[in-house]
């Protein structure tokens, strides 16, 4: 810095020499006439010194700029630590600052034989500094205009007034006093065991397609109970771009010292006769239907839990609990009188250690009562948190998202297409770039991203056969190593379905494009 202010000082200096001979020399711009009959010698300085004002308020305005900019990429350097899957994207500016570094020069070489190589390479190190300083002066320019531009665009979208931070804390809160009476009331039954919640879907990943009546979901693992066992079978009988399984119970022997200290019988080594008159009812006589764990069964068992435990809570003092009717989860909503939330509770069993579950989660217009859909909703989860721990202050990746969700209602896009499009475009742009100045773009690159896989009849599943997650997501082998699902599998082999598909891509970025110019 002190090399770069000697340098424009001298630059200044050799300027004002430079237009002190140019206007005391004779023929130049054909001023001379004018100049040496109209002009005495102290007006021509009076001129000089006029026109070195403006250079000299650029300067500083350069300056100013430069120390923004230098400000702006130290704060950006801080907060731009990316996920492994995207972290390639952020190598460049790493190299940058490495360049930088090498163009300093060695300090161990001889200073008295290579003083000439060194001043030339200072001048050539101030030459590019300069060069910089103009590029990054328009650069901050550029920056101040898309920084307004996605201001006033974000004005003219009508955003939904929403508190999704505390519905989700309420919820959560509210699970784990449920979970206090579950674990009571099941310690010594053979129900299903019910671990902790796991809140998933939009309102938990920080977003809602919904302007009112958010939903709070959550995911209930369970696990099997004593003398019983767990075997997912996947159902080849399903879609091909679709895994579902079924949840086979088997019983296990207990004939163990431990299992008697418990007063056990053995259902595999019992007569039945004293099991039926000495120990409750296994789980294949309650909620199975032919040894495979019916979602129907427990959906019922659910709802009867949550109102036996309801009036025992301190929230029934002041909160008013009704009932929702569904036959694949349990759904329910408690209103005060000023706020209400609307909770559904999933169930399912996890495969393995990993963040992939078996969900009660409905897939299709009908799902059979046995038939468990394979579920990505927690590494989704784990992903938008993770995104968002990383992204800086004031990030909108999260508003593009709802801002398309809601765009396309009506439309013959799901909500899940363009969740996964905005997930894949997160894996590609650096956290970095999401934020007010980069809105109008991030939009565009959805847009144009959605006409690409329409076009090309191909959108792939982000999770399954996504080798580049990061670790923290945890997936089986068997996702890892999968083929691309490709969720515009119904495009790829109906032509009809592929053409309308484009017509309402047509119609989407028609809106998109109103919304933009701001047109009525």
């Amino acid at each position: 810095m002190e090399v770069r202010a000697k340098l424009q000082e001298e630059a200044k200096m050799r300027l004002e020499q430079e237009l002190e001979q140019l206007v005391l020399t004779q023929g130049v711009w054909g001023w001379e006439d004018l100049l040496c009959s109209a002009l005495q010698p102290w007006q021509l300085w009076a001129i000089a010194g006029l026109l070195l004002v403006p250079l000299a308020v650029w300067n500083m305005w350069r300056r100013r700029s430069m120390r923004r900019v230098v400000h702006e990429a130290e704060n950006n350097g801080a907060n731009e630590e990316d996920i492994r899957n995207v972290g390639a994207n952020e190598e460049g500016a790493e190299n940058q600052d490495v360049d930088v570094g090498d163009c300093c020069g060695d300090e161990g070489e001889d200073e008295d034989s290579d003083v000439n190589e060194e001043d030339h390479q200072d001048f050539g190190n101030v030459r590019q500094l300069a060069e910089n300083e103009e590029g990054d002066a328009q650069n901050e320019f550029e920056r101040d205009w898309d920084d307004n531009l996605g201001r006033m665009v974000m004005e003219r979208i009508q955003w939904p007034v929403q508190d999704l931070l505390r519905g989700c804390q309420w919820t959560s809160h509210l699970m784990e006093c449920f979970a206090i009476y579950f674990r009571r009331i099941l310690s010594n039954s053979f129900y299903p065991v019910l671990h902790k919640a796991i809140g998933v879907g939009s309102a938990f990943e920080g977003w809602s397609p919904r302007e009112q009546d958010v939903v709070y979901q959550v995911l209930v693992p369970m696990a099997p109970p004593r003398g019983h066992s767990f075997h997912l079978e996947l159902d080849t009988a399903g879609q091909e771009q679709v895994r579902n399984f079924c949840v086979r119970v088997q019983q296990e022997c207990t004939c163990s010292s431990a299992q008697w200290r418990k007063n056990m019988l053995c259902f595999l080594h019992h007569p039945e006769e004293e099991l039926s008159r000495n120990q409750d009812p296994s789980l294949l006589d309650t909620l199975c239907t032919d040894s495979y764990l019916d979602v129907h069964k427990t959906s019922r068992w659910f709802y009867q839990l949550v109102r036996a435990v309801w009036p025992a809570l301190l929230q029934s003092h002041n909160w008013h609990l009704v009932l929702l009717p569904s036959r694949r989860s349990c759904q329910f909503k408690v209103t005060n009188g000023r706020e209400s939330f609307r909770i559904e509770i999933l169930f399912g069993v996890r495969q393995g250690d990993s963040d992939i579950f078996v969900s009660s989660e409905p897939r299709g217009a009908y799902t059979s009562s046995t038939i468990w859909p394979e579920s990505y909703a927690v590494a989704e989860m784990k992903f938008f948190k993770l995104i968002t721990r990383r992204a800086p202050p004031g990030s909108l990746h999260l508003k593009c998202l709802q801002f398309f969700t809601r765009l396309q209602l009506g439309l013959g896009f799901s909500t899940y297409m363009m969740k996964t499009l905005v997930m894949h475009l997160l894996s590609i742009v650096p956290v970095s770039q999401w934020r007010r100045r980069h809105f109008v773009r991030r939009l565009l690159d959805i847009s144009e991203g959605l006409r690409t896989c329409v076009e090309v009849r191909c959108l792939n599943h982000f999770i399954v056969g996504n080798r580049r997650l990061p670790e923290v997501i945890r997936l089986p082998a068997e996702i890892l190593t999968a083929s691309p699902c490709n969720l515009f599998h119904d495009l790829e082999m109906d032509p009809v379905a592929h053409s309308q598909a484009m017509s309402q891509y047509v119609d989407l970025y028609w809106w998109l494009k109103r919304i933009l110019n701001n047109e009525d």
